[in-house]
């Protein structure tokens, strides 16, 4: 199967939704549908409130090696509009799975941030000169590196960053930017972490790597980053105090696209939403829980 191939499926599948015709898509026998890490019946969910699919945002990722697609962008549901991540698995010119994480405006936070305007960066679109490549089972190593990273943050890093990787969180930037009241947005990736900013991480578990574009360099991760909220005062590697901005248990699930130049992440950007604490996920496994 070749991009092309798998850019018209989402293409397809991106415009039944828009009209909530889900039958007219070609499912396959048993297929697995989720949103927000929900199984749902296919047609039920999103299918039964979305107005339209907004046509500017428009980021795709694919994978002909494994028959998976991606896509970023945003949708109306009434008088909201929302940032939403897609995934696709295709087997046999079939919809095997299809995963959506929908951010809409009732989220915590500043999230999500939705500026019609704004496209998709060229360096997510671009490909990765040759020289530059890395690997599949590179690009999933510094990927879930970054995970590593963020779970229990204390300042180590255990992937490798571009000087000028820049982070989307829900249509955000929150890395060399400017947001009141969080002045660590004034950063870059690398150095937010090396501050252990994220100590109130508890884990980020059911690592998944669907997909990895090797011509685009980019990868598609699945988790859950988990909030037991017990950690309320935090120390930055820089000796400062804080106060965590968690207070109660929660889980984000996420979607999260990294960009691989040259053996380094250049870019990141994600789509999470908030779950139950610990919610278990469709797509893995249960795993016990060990409280650190």
């Amino acid at each position: 199967m070749t991009r092309e191939d798998l850019y018209a499926h989402a293409d397809a599948f991106l415009a039944a939704l828009a009209i909530r015709d889900a039958v007219s898509l070609p499912w396959a026998e048993d297929p697995v549908f989720t949103e927000n890490n929900v199984q749902l019946a296919i047609g039920d969910g999103i299918w039964n409130t979305i107005d339209k699919v907004e046509p500017g945002y428009d980021l795709k990722t694919a994978d002909p090696a494994t028959g998976q697609v991606g896509w970023i962008g945003h949708v109306v549901e009434g008088p909201d509009t929302s940032v939403m991540c897609l995934r696709l698995a295709i087997a046999d010119g079939r919809i095997a799975e299809a995963e959506i994480i929908v951010c809409r405006p009732h989220e915590l936070g500043p999230f999500p941030q939705i500026d019609l305007d704004r496209r998709p960066r060229a360096i997510m679109l671009a490909d990765v000169p040759e020289g530059q490549r890395s690997s599949r089972e590179e690009m999933i190593r510094l990927a879930d590196g970054y995970f590593e990273t963020l779970e229990l943050n204390d300042g180590t890093l255990h992937t490798e960053f571009t000087d000028d990787c820049d982070r989307i969180e829900n249509g955000l930037q929150t890395t060399n930017t400017h947001i009141d009241g969080y002045p660590i947005a004034a950063m870059g990736t690398a150095d937010q972490f090396r501050l252990g900013q994220y100590k109130y991480d508890d884990r980020l578990r059911d690592r998944r790597f669907p997909l990895v574009d090797e011509d685009k360099g980019i990868v598609m991760a699945a988790g859950f980053i988990d909030h037991s909220g017990s950690l309320t005062d935090i120390t930055w590697t820089d000796g400062s105090k804080h106060k965590s901005i968690f207070h109660y248990p929660h889980s984000f699930v996420l979607l999260e696209l990294f960009k691989i130049v040259g053996g380094k992440i250049a870019a990141v950007e994600a789509v999470f939403v908030t779950v139950p604490y610990n919610m278990v996920s469709p797509w893995v496994a249960p795993q016990p829980y060990v409280v650190r």
